[in-house]
């Protein structure tokens, strides 16, 4: 698995690019490509209104490379981009009363996951979802 940092922030994310890289170790797939993107606050308001036409502040957006109607088919290595508003993982951190590493690893596994296709749409999907996020965090040693 080969995950692209980009950061369009003023912040230094080389932790949060570290922690990351711990918690995909646990992956086999070892050909995946995707890219995670940190921006503002600005820009993932910007693509979430683009793109899901929600005029809001968002914590991630996941753009798989194969989405279409009839679920999520991949053909090649790259299989999507992830944008994460650090700003707002902070401010969610201290909301929810834990550590801004376990916001932004949630938030990490999330977005990966819906490029993978789960999606939380329906009460039966986020129950897999969600067990399935908590179990990879458990793993890499983020519990809540």
């Amino acid at each position: 698995m080969y995950i692209n940092f980009v950061n369009e922030t003023t912040k230094d994310t080389k932790t949060e690019e570290k922690l990351i890289k711990k918690i995909f170790k646990q992956f086999k797939h070892k050909n995946e490509v995707f890219s995670i993107i940190f921006v503002d606050k600005d820009k993932i308001q910007t693509i979430n209104k683009t793109y899901r036409n929600i005029d809001k502040v968002t914590d991630v957006i996941s753009f798989a490379y194969n989405d279409n109607e009839e679920g999520i088919e991949y053909q090649g290595d790259e299989i999507g981009d992830m944008f994460i508003c650090l700003d707002k993982a902070i401010e969610q951190a201290n909301d929810y009363g834990h550590s801004i590493e376990r916001e932004v690893g949630f938030l990490a596994v999330h977005g990966y996951l819906h490029l993978k296709g789960y999606d939380h749409m329906t009460k039966e999907d986020e129950t897999i979802m969600f067990n399935l996020q908590e179990k990879i965090l458990e793993k890499a040693g983020l519990k809540r």
